[in-house]
């Protein structure tokens, strides 16, 4: 077999394998198993895949490790294992190819998670994470390497980058795009293809995700903008769900016809992903044999990064924004959205809050893992029916990446302005314990997306045109029980974009007054959560049961005396101690976020003296 570089650049079409899963799946390999590790427990059934393949036509094979990477390997507790399992992936692979003219390849897809800025690996991380296992597929005695079904460019960049720590054969780069051909993050094959070329792979293409129309689509666009071999490897089809499985019911026959057109709009490489079988790529290698491809050699443009637009200066977004940039002192009040469907009660508050002439009013986003109206549409229906601005806090705890994209624009679109964003409280905190929470991102992933939108970008760095005008808010704790770790994050967070920060409800000036110092040279706005405490039990609540809330002794004593002398007199002495914290945090802070505990607006009014 000649090197994998001078494979790639003669002219000639190769076939390369099909799904390993699938195949490893109908041999009695089931999805509760890590199949990397099969690599060792069961080699002789991952051999015998390989073989069926090469008996089938194919001349490339990739090697069973495509989730072996440190990070997903940790799932099974075989992390350290990283280097082992893809060592022996490649020399079960060797041996099944024997002396024949088949060339193996170092299968390595993504790790599985986010990585920064919409995640909190760091992009260094990553690249170690890759260059761990593409030592161990080096030492294996692969031919070259194969990254593939990415759906983030800057995540293959990594890959890309690990895979050049430890070794310089051949890299093929496949991206994976959905039915509206784009990937994950909005980026058009036209558009990633020059940016892969440029990182210095031996051939890029598409691969899973899609059937074989959706990749000849992408590989049609791809041959207009690249002049490096091009790789089409697409699933059996969409897949259906019958009789509880997943199946894919593209035919031999089916793929193997758009194999061939792929081949003629350009591929070098075709093979197959999930659901392809030896069946599929014997098919395929009949029909390609007699094809050669049509790649016209176009000159490769200089990857263009789409243009940020410059944000719309804060104090023109919103009053709210207004005031921050002025740096006058705000003032807001926390009311929480009905659990029902009728907003005249929460209107009716809103009311209130605006005779009384507070800046805005927040709507908290399902705090406490409560189930309530959406904070989105509680605020824009406040904004247009009471005419006061609402802070909209967002959790990342119930959608993913692109449900909060949907989301957000649409609430841009509304008329919405006002944001602080917020990773959520975990479903096990509210009355649906066993409710799934998504966390796709967290907080610092969900303002680095707000900060883009305002530039006009959307994920994937592509110009959504009119930039949104958002004020970005985080929230920051000062009684983190962890402050170092506060510290760092919150840091991330300006880095990110934020604007303002909100804190945790204040009780211990001393603790406010050591946090306040220690991030000084922020210059980041702050607004303090002020608490009207109620009674004695609420007090007690709030520093034993609510995380990230600090209640001094000395005000517990206070509660505790005056609940003695009856409920008036413990509200009394809560809003007393309100009104101290307010008074006190004006000269510090750039506003005042003040709750209305237990939904009872009079009670933050008269914190506020408005009552």
């Amino acid at each position: 077999m000649p090197p994998l570089r001078e494979l790639l650049t003669d002219g000639r079409v190769h076939v390369a394998d099909g799904a390993m899963g699938t195949m490893l799946y109908s041999r009695g390999v089931y999805v509760n198993v890590c199949y990397d590790e099969l690599n060792v427990r069961q080699p002789d059934v991952v051999r015998d895949v390989h073989r069926d393949y090469i008996r089938a036509g194919a001349r490339l094979v990739e090697t069973n490790t495509f989730g072996a990477n440190p990070f997903k390997l940790a799932h099974y507790g075989l992390a350290a294992d990283t280097e082992t399992l893809n060592a022996a992936a490649a020399g079960i692979a060797r041996e099944a190819a024997g002396g024949r003219d088949v060339a193996v390849l170092g299968a390595m897809g993504p790790l599985g998670i986010r990585l920064e800025p919409f995640g909190e690996t760091s992009v260094e991380e990553a690249r170690a994470a890759f260059a761990r296992q593409a030592s161990g597929l080096a030492a294996g005695g692969v031919d070259g390497f194969i990254l593939e079904t990415f759906m983030d460019v800057e995540e293959l960049r990594a890959a890309v980058d690990g895979v050049r720590r430890v070794s310089d054969l051949a890299i093929i780069a496949q991206m994976t795009v959905g039915e509206d051909g784009r990937t994950h993050y909005g980026t058009a094959p036209a558009d990633f293809g020059p940016v892969i070329a440029a990182m210095g792979v031996d051939a890029l293409g598409v691969n899973c995700s899609v059937g074989p129309h959706g990749v000849l689509e992408a590989i049609e666009s791809l041959a207009k903008v690249v002049t490096l071999p091009l790789t089409a490897m697409p699933n059996a089809g969409l897949p259906r769900e019958v009789s509880g499985r997943k199946m894919y019911m593209a035919s031999p026959e089916y793929m193997a016809s758009y194999a061939r057109r792929m081949v003629e709009a350009g591929a070098r490489v075709v093979g197959g992903c999930c659901g392809t079988t030896p069946d599929h790529i014997k098919a395929m290698t009949g029909f390609v044999q007699s094809v050669s491809p049509r790649h016209v050699a176009v000159a490769v443009p200089a990857p263009v990064s789409q243009p940020a637009i410059e944000p719309a200066p804060l104090a023109e977004r919103s009053h709210y924004g207004a005031k921050i940039a002025r740096g006058e002192f705000l003032t807001t009040v926390e009311i929480v959205p009905p659990k029902g469907v009728d907003p005249a009660p929460m209107f009716a508050q809103v009311r209130a809050l605006k005779a009384a002439g507070v800046d805005a009013v927040n709507v908290p986003d399902g705090p406490r893992a409560q189930s309530r109206m959406g904070a989105l549409l509680s605020g824009l229906m406040i904004e247009r029916e009471v005419g006061l601005e609402a802070v909209v806090h967002y959790a990342c705890r119930d959608r993913n990446l692109l449900g909060m994209l949907s989301d957000l624009l649409g609430a841009a679109a509304a008329g919405l302005r006002n944001l602080l964003l917020v990773t959520g409280d975990p479903p096990k905190m509210g009355p649906y314990p066993d409710a799934t929470a998504v966390f796709d991102i967290d907080s610092i992933g969900l303002t680095n997306l707000v900060s883009r939108l305002n530039r006009g970008l959307d994920p994937g760095g592509n110009a959504l045109g009119e930039p949104t005008r958002f004020v970005i808010g985080v929230g920051v704790n000062p009684a983190a029980p962890d402050l170092d770790r506060e510290l760092r994050r919150f840091a991330w967070k300006i880095e990110a974009g934020a604007e303002y920060a909100v804190t945790q409800p204040v009780f211990d000036l001393d603790q406010l007054d050591r946090f306040l110092k220690l991030v000084e040279h922020f210059r980041l706005p702050i607004i303090g959560g002020i608490w009207p405490l109620v009674s004695l039990r609420n007090a007690e609540f709030l520093a034993n049961e609510v995380p990230g809330v600090t209640v001094p002794q000395e005000v517990l004593d206070r509660m505790r005396r005056a609940s003695a002398q009856g409920k008036d007199a413990a509200l009394a002495e809560g809003v007393s101690i309100a009104r101290e914290m307010l008074a006190a945090v004006r000269d510090r802070l750039a506003g005042a976020q003040v709750s209305a505990p237990l939904g009872r607006v009079p009670v933050a009014l008269e914190v506020l003296g408005a009552r």
